[in-house]
């Protein structure tokens, strides 16, 4: 039933009630308003402090793990990673492998048992956290000094890609592992000018299926790669600023990004493999750290340099709230990876040393 018909229902009983009066319709009208508010957002279920550091990157590890508690990663600008009990609460474990520079990747594979961690010291250490150990068995080192996100894609058992930045600053490497077998170097045209790579997302449009590669670049363009030719196939120039972070649903093959301007960028990728376009959202302060689209493609969520965390909609990028929590920005937001809906949880990371956990489920 619609707001107006209930409405017109209303009233058309309050005025052929025997007391109805012009006081009683104006009680009835502001109930309604009362009644029909939006609700404010949520505060979080809770909040994790004791990183001693600003927090740039999430990580959830819950579905169908051993033993039964769910995990979330957070690497920090003290080059700490930590591991929390969500449970408790609480800190089990404290890596340290990025000497003291900060991590602002990580990454599990194989479950729980190893992780990918990425931080400023040029360095990606592979760690095993198998049966309660905490060292670091093998590392790729980058040239990079830059800032951008390495993406990890898995191909099939015991096998993954992972994209990097290259050692020249335009260029893009993607290894396979474990190997650490050279998989391609994706380079612009001459003269192309797009800068540093800011952020990559791996992606395959089925299994079994050639790669490919998603990448924002500090020239503010987006730009879709082939990995088996190493060749670029649409370019989108998306952003008047460098793009500060992607994320693309290979589903309905759309993507968004989000970089230092007020402006949200939804594109799409047709049948031809071109980039265009699909719409943009305004917001009212500058900025976007990372942005990530849920599991179930119904919502995704923003990280602000204005210090808040925004949900939208993602089949029309309709607002749904702004969780305002933390007093500086916002560096990282993740989905957590729960097999039940009614479970799955969005932490934000800030540089005000907290995260904060939220619950957003909707079934609709």
């Amino acid at each position: 039933m619609t707001k107006q018909l209930v409405e017109r229902k209303m009233m058309t009983a309050l005025m052929s009630s025997p007391g109805f009066s012009v006081c009683s319709l104006f009680e009835c009208s502001y109930f309604w308003m009362i009644a029909t508010m939006a609700l404010p957002p949520p505060d979080p279920e809770f909040v994790l402090r004791g990183t001693a550091a600003p927090v740039h990157t999430l990580h959830f590890s819950c579905r169908g793990q051993e033993p039964e508690f769910p995990i979330l990663f957070s690497g920090s600008a003290n080059g700490l990673v930590q591991i929390w009990n969500l449970k408790t609460h609480r800190v089990d474990t404290t890596l340290d492998g990025h000497g003291g520079k900060s991590v602002y990747w990580v990454e599990t594979i194989r479950g729980r048992d190893e992780l990918l961690s990425q931080g400023r010291d040029q360095k990606i250490c592979l760690w095993d956290l198998a049966e309660g150990r905490s060292m670091v068995t093998d590392s790729i080192s980058m040239d990079s000094v830059g800032f951008c996100r390495c993406s990890l894609l898995k191909m099939a058992q015991d096998r993954w890609l992972i994209a990097m930045p290259a050692n020249d600053p335009d260029e893009v490497q993607v290894l396979e592992l474990p190997s650490k077998t050279s998989v391609c170097t994706l380079k612009p045209e001459a003269g192309a000018k797009l800068g540093m790579p800011m952020c990559l997302k791996l992606w395959q449009p089925g299994f079994g299926a050639c790669p490919f590669l998603m990448a924002g670049y500090e020239d503010g363009s987006v730009i879709l790669w082939n990995l088996s030719m190493g060749k670029m196939l649409s370019r989108l120039a998306c952003h008047q600023e460098p793009v500060m972070s992607l994320d693309f649903d290979s589903e309905k093959a759309k993507g968004v990004s989000g970089s230092s301007e007020k402006v949200l960028s939804v594109w799409s990728l047709d049948e031809q493999q071109n980039l265009k376009v699909h719409k943009t959202h305004e917001l009212i302060n500058s900025g976007i750290s990372d942005v990530t689209i849920r599991q179930d493609r119904k919502i995704l969520a923003t990280a602000g340099w204005d210090y808040r965390i925004r949900i939208f909609g993602w089949k029309k990028m309709k607002p749904l709230a702004v969780l305002d929590f933390h007093t500086a920005t916002v560096h990282c937001v993740s989905f957590s990876d729960h097999s039940s809906p009614s479970e799955r949880l969005l932490a934000a990371g800030s540089k005000d040393h907290r995260i904060s956990i939220w619950s957003l489920y909707n079934q609709t």
